[in-house]
């Protein structure tokens, strides 16, 4: 098929798979439509549960690996919705849909591009698509499952809303639970060790710590308190104080490092819930960074999280959409941002492949 051909077809897949709840954990369905669409597209496709991939055809394995992934579950639709979220409509070139945006556009039209290059023969580099389950939820069965089962992979592309930008580092993440301890007591007799009160020292130290390594593209390590829970009784003071921190961590350390750091320096208990999801980068002088650049995409640290945190090599990450649109009520991705989200992944791709 052309291009065109696979844009237009492309874009009415995404349109199915929009009317196809696909919850983590829950893509079984759509997991059948991206089958059927490489059986259509002549693909010769395999299934890890709910992972559906595909190498290309020619596959050398002397020969290095690029994966293009992109995930097709979504969250649950939030209640500001005022379309039905799985119902696809086009208004004014917006494609409406629980995950048109996030990441139904960046999976159609990786899948596109995978299909525009299947077929070639004398590529310098071999591709594997990924199309992938439970990154919403950073569940057991997702990409994170599939690496001891495709070939070693020695770059990706990771399909996101990035406006076709070059994410060239993503931060990793870390949630601690803490534990601020003290005295359990009744709440009429005299307590010097109250572990709500201990909190208040404690909150601040979250608040002004400062790790000492800044990223050139990812800035600052994040800290956040974002969950505090405590007593149960109005007459009881509790024994203890548990919050929950979340870190987002930039290229200069490792999640274990980040974990040594706070389990030594933090004034209360740490207790990392995860260290495998690690931030990531790729070389910016990297082929496929450059045959970006040459194109006019520019570069960036992104702050949110993806499928990124789960790989071990250089990866970018790339996709038609906007991250701001992610997650919202009446979700939607214009229909020229798969065309050209298509588009440019060729363009990037045919300099660095063939």
């Amino acid at each position: 098929m052309t291009q065109k051909e696979l844009t237009y077809s492309a874009i009415d897949l995404l349109k199915k798979l929009i009317e196809i709840p696909s919850f983590s954990s829950e893509e079984d369905k759509t997991g059948d439509l991206l089958a059927y669409w490489c059986t259509i597209h002549n693909i010769e496709y395999n299934r890890t549960k709910n992972n559906v991939w595909a190498v290309n055809k020619y596959f050398d394995e002397s020969k290095p690996t690029i994966l293009l992934n992109s995930h097709h579950d979504t969250v649950y639709p939030n209640n500001g919705y005022t379309k039905d979220p799985f119902k696809a409509t086009v208004e004014d070139g917006k494609l409406y849909g629980l995950g048109s945006n996030d990441a139904g556009g960046c999976l159609v039209a990786l899948l596109a591009t995978f299909s525009y290059f299947y077929h070639q023969e004398n590529l310098k580099y071999n591709l594997v698509f990924v199309g992938s389950a439970e990154e919403e939820s950073s569940g057991p069965d997702g990409l994170n499952s599939m690496l001891s089962i495709i070939p070693k992979i020695d770059v990706a592309i990771v399909g996101e809303p990035t406006q076709m930008q070059l994410a060239i580092a993503e931060k990793g993440l870390i949630v601690f639970d803490g534990k601020v301890k003290g005295t359990p007591s009744h709440a009429a007799h005299p307590n010097s060790d109250n572990p709500i009160y201990n909190t208040i020292e404690v909150l601040e130290w979250f608040k002004n710590f400062q790790f000492d390594k800044t990223s050139e593209v990812l800035g600052d390590v994040k800290m956040t308190v974002t969950q505090i829970n405590a007593g149960k009784q109005h007459n009881a003071v509790p024994s203890a104080v548990d919050l929950v921190i979340d870190v987002r961590v930039n290229d200069k350390y490792t999640n274990q490092e980040i974990a040594d750091i706070l389990g030594k320096e933090a004034p209360c208990e740490m207790k990392p819930r995860s260290l495998r999801l690690n931030s990531s980068s790729i070389d910016k002088n990297h082929p496929l960074i450059k045959a970006g650049m040459a194109i006019g995409r520019t570069t960036y640290g992104s702050p949110t999280l993806s499928d990124q945190s789960v790989l071990s090599c250089q990866s970018v990450k790339l996709g038609p959409g906007d991250s701001t649109r992610s997650h919202t009520a009446d979700e939607f991705i214009y229909v020229g941002e798969i065309k050209e989200g298509i588009d440019i992944y060729i363009k990037i791709l045919e300099q660095v492949i063939k």
